[in-house]
């Protein structure tokens, strides 16, 4: 079975039941160990850098390993073992259905007129103080959190699975739930989580670079502004503190005529952050739905480019 093909199987069951909850989900044992190893080595010391990166040396270097390992005893058992291993961990990397889910219940709180619950619901996807954001921060919040993981949960995943298979696909799952749990610039991490925010911005290099090309190209046709969406892009796409992150989030504003960015509190202190997009109109709850549509035209628009040039390089079997 090629990599391609195991790649669109574990999207289709993504896309239908998403990461049940029931589900031994590996990031949940890679997010313990990282916890294990920060009560048992953390202390404040000169050399708590030396401490981060070995964190993350073992952290990655666990997870390929572990993952190359399962999917050699399986291949030993028999082939049809390793398939079905090999689609199930590549089904875990990816974060396509849970996203949008989670995007969608806040979502369903705003349409309700629910505004506390929206708050409670967003407050779960965000490090960012919600108790006291108005219905316009909320949806910014969504739309920030589900076009930025839409590289990082998504596109990202996808193209290292490509590249190495279900090991590297792991391998970068790793890295990016290492920034989510240490790479924070606050004192307690500022120099714990340094290696693994850098080696973050790294593996998402070239990702976020495509996802915003995808977004462009998704926009046009989903009937979405995508000439704004490309001019965002070029101008605004390195007004964000993060590497990456601008990339998806400017294109997906243009696309959208909304503004993105702007101040927010996070752990009691506000940050201040520059603007993204045109404040061309206000932003709104459907802003939420489309950006989930924007992900999902982006996600598909990579498995066929996917499909595409391995067409280009080996021709229909």
């Amino acid at each position: 079975m090629s990599n391609l093909l195991a790649i669109c199987i574990a999207f289709i069951i993504d896309a239908c039941i998403g990461d049940p909850y029931w589900f031994p989900h590996p990031v949940k044992y890679v997010g313990k160990y990282i916890k294990w190893f920060e009560r048992s080595f953390y202390k404040k010391q000169k050399n708590i850098r030396y401490i981060g990166l070995l964190l993350t040396l073992t952290t990655v270097l666990l997870s390929f390993g572990i993952t190359a390992l399962l999917l050699w005893i399986s291949l030993k058992i028999h082939i049809a073992v390793f398939w079905v291993t090999n689609i199930l961990i590549m089904w875990t990397c990816i974060a396509h259905r849970c996203l949008g889910d989670e995007a969608r219940k806040v979502y369903k709180k705003l349409k309700e007129d629910d505004l506390e619950g929206a708050r409670k619901q967003v407050g779960y996807l965000v490090a960012r103080e919600t108790d006291q954001l108005e219905e316009v921060q909320v949806c910014k919040a969504v739309i920030e959190t589900v076009v930025e993981n839409t590289s990082d949960g998504i596109i990202a995943p996808l193209f290292y699975i490509a590249i190495g298979g279900a090991p590297l696909g792991m391998a970068y799952k790793t890295i990016n739930t290492l920034d989510s749990m240490v790479g924070y610039k606050n004192e307690r991490y500022k120099e714990f989580g340094y290696v693994s925010a850098k080696l973050d911005d790294f593996a998402n290099y070239i990702p976020a670079r495509l996802t915003g090309i995808l977004m462009v190209v998704a926009s046009f046709f989903l009937k979405m502004d995508y000439r704004q969406a490309f001019k965002i892009l070029k101008r605004d796409r390195r007004n964000h503190a993060s590497p990456n992150a601008g990339y998806p989030e400017s294109a997906t504003a243009g696309a959208l005529g909304i503004q993105l960015g702007g101040d927010n509190v996070y752990f009691g202190k506000v940050v201040s952050k520059p603007t993204i997009g045109d404040d061309k109109q206000p932003v709104v709850k459907r802003h939420i739905k489309d950006s989930i549509y924007l992900m999902t035209g982006s996600t598909v628009l990579f498995i066929i480019t996917l499909i595409g040039l391995n067409i280009a390089l080996h021709g229909i079997k």
